[in-house]
């Protein structure tokens, strides 16, 4: 079986403009000029995407994503779970916690590695399947979908979750094109890493199951192997997490079905929440990225670059694999969360759509003619990107807490973490005498708080050492700590004052007789 992957590799230009060659190696007319992106134009032109995001998300932030702080936290012990989900992204910013540091900066330049890594390889995908043009037109549109811009610094299951869903692609489609057993492999190695990141991982499950009944991989002895293989591969990965769910009561299980609603709702209910979820994904996130395509689109038609041959459907393979591939991990997903939120109720999160919008740009895409994008004029198109990502910078600035205050977004990114940290820190120590080494508390806070503190003292997260598995039950009667808690409740507490109102801290001593404090 061969998947008679496209031949045509276009002499490129990285990321300025000049005259292309055609796939037969003539020159274009004057009127036919377009630009291409080679793998090195691509790789720089993201790093500088990633320093320009980065430092406007920093310039407009006042604290980190709770999800990067929440990584910061368990980082302090590499477990095969935690009590909220698997262990992979933990496992994967250690090594360069090691390196950088325990820092909000670290956790901002492994969620934009992720993030723009998966665009990269989605990328390299395209070129394979439909040419240099189409590539590098859905990588721009790809990067004005807000998840991959306005939250280039997040680092969280959703981010991994995305770049091993978007490899799985690409080596699925290797799988099938060259029928070797090793791209097998690799592809049971990915989804075995998957399932370690999310369990949403069964949604890329159902991607690669839908490409392969498409390519009728039950007729082909090696495709049956090669799937066998990577399927037992993938769960001999994630047996030893299963071994630790149940031994920790299935946590992770827990709080995924703890986001689930309205299991009473009646079908229509369920209808209604999971379409606003859809629209919201397509007509919000999506949005600029589409907008970036219809511009492509008109300025095809302005120019004359259209020619009739092109606007009438062409002549295509019964079965076009490309098609079907960039289907799979772009359509698929959406519809089976859909479906999920109609037949149980399960409230869909927005950021569900995270690991799988980006193909959802050359999914629509698709829907014109094959070829109809290999004459865009991408240097016009990258005039429109450029606005584009100015005026969403330009909204990013105005409802930062440093913007315009009647348009200020009221998020979490608003609360100024270095205030709350300089309300109680100099006082903390003294009570002390000494530095902070634990802060017990509701997650969220006792967390930030933790990562504001020059020592980085340890967490006890909501005064539970089941869920803080870095902590030994003898640690606070060493070490003391600082205890956050709603000042109501919170018996001999100092408030914390007008930055954190109704809340307050209080400061337990080391045990008398206490073995000395080593953390």
């Amino acid at each position: 079986m061969s998947l008679g992957l496209p031949a045509a590799r276009d002499k490129q230009v990285a990321l300025s403009l000049g005259d292309s060659l055609d796939r037969g190696g003539a020159s274009l007319p004057p009127d036919r000029r377009r630009i291409a992106f080679t793998g090195v134009g691509v790789a720089i032109g993201l790093v500088l995407f990633a320093i320009v995001w980065l430092s406007v998300l920093a310039l407009t932030s006042f604290s980190p994503p709770v999800d990067n702080i929440e990584q910061l936290t368990w980082v302090r012990s590499l477990e095969w779970g935690y009590y909220k989900h698997p262990p992979l992204p933990t496992w994967l910013i250690w090594l360069p916690v090691k390196l950088f540091g325990l820092s909000a900066w670290t956790s901002y330049g492994m969620g934009a590695a992720m993030t723009l890594g998966a665009l990269a390889i989605m990328w390299r995908l395209l070129v394979d399947l439909r040419g240099a043009a189409y590539a590098g037109l859905a990588l721009l549109a790809a990067l004005c979908i807000t998840y991959y811009n306005g939250r280039l610094n997040y680092y969280n299951h959703n981010i991994v979750l995305m770049f091993i869903a978007t490899a799985s692609a690409a080596l699925c489609w290797r799988a099938f094109a060259t029928r070797q057993l090793r791209w097998w492999i690799a592809l049971g190695f990915a989804i075995g890493l998957g399932l370690l990141s999310k369990y949403q991982t069964a949604v890329t499950v159902a991607s690669v199951l839908a490409f392969a009944l498409h390519q009728r991989a039950w007729r082909d002895p090696k495709h049956r192997v090669g799937l066998l293989c990577a399927t037992l591969l993938a769960l001999l990965m994630v047996t030893p997490h299963i071994e630790w769910l149940r031994g920790h009561d299935f946590g992770p299980i827990e709080y995924a079905e703890a986001t689930s609603i309205g299991k009473s709702l009646d079908a229509l209910a369920r209808l209604n929440n999971s379409l606003r979820w859809l629209v919201d994904q397509l007509l919000n996130r999506g949005l600029p990225a589409f907008a970036l395509l219809g511009v492509a689109a008109l300025t095809l038609r302005k120019l004359n670059r259209v020619t009739p041959a092109q606007q009438m459907p062409q002549a295509s393979p019964r079965r076009d694999p490309a098609k079907a591939l960039i289907y799979a991990w772009g359509v698929l997903p959406l519809c089976f969360m859909l479906l999920v939120g109609v037949a149980t109720g399960a409230e869909l999160p927005l950021h569900w759509g995270t690991p799988f919008l980006l193909f959802a740009v050359p999914a629509v895409m698709e829907l014109k003619p094959r070829r109809f994008w290999d004459r865009a004029d991408l240097s016009r198109v990258l005039c429109a990107f450029l606005i584009i990502q100015a005026l969403m910078m330009s909204r990013e600035f105005v409802t930062s807490p440093n913007g315009i205050s009647a348009l200020a977004s009221n998020h979490w990114r608003d609360f100024n973490s270095q205030e709350f940290e300089q309300s109680l820190a100099e006082a903390a120590r003294t009570k002390l005498r000494g530095p902070v080494r634990i802060v017990i508390g509701k997650k969220q806070l006792a967390q930030t708080l933790a990562l504001q503190l020059p020592e980085r003292p340890l967490v006890l997260i909501d005064g539970s050492f089941d869920i803080s598995p870095w902590l030994d039950r003898d640690a606070v009667a060493r070490c003391g700590a600082v205890e956050l808690g709603p000042t109501a409740t919170l018996q001999g507490g100092v408030p914390v004052g007008p930055v954190l109102p109704g809340m307050s801290w209080r400061v337990l001593m080391p045990r008398e007789g206490a073995a000395p404090c080593s953390l």
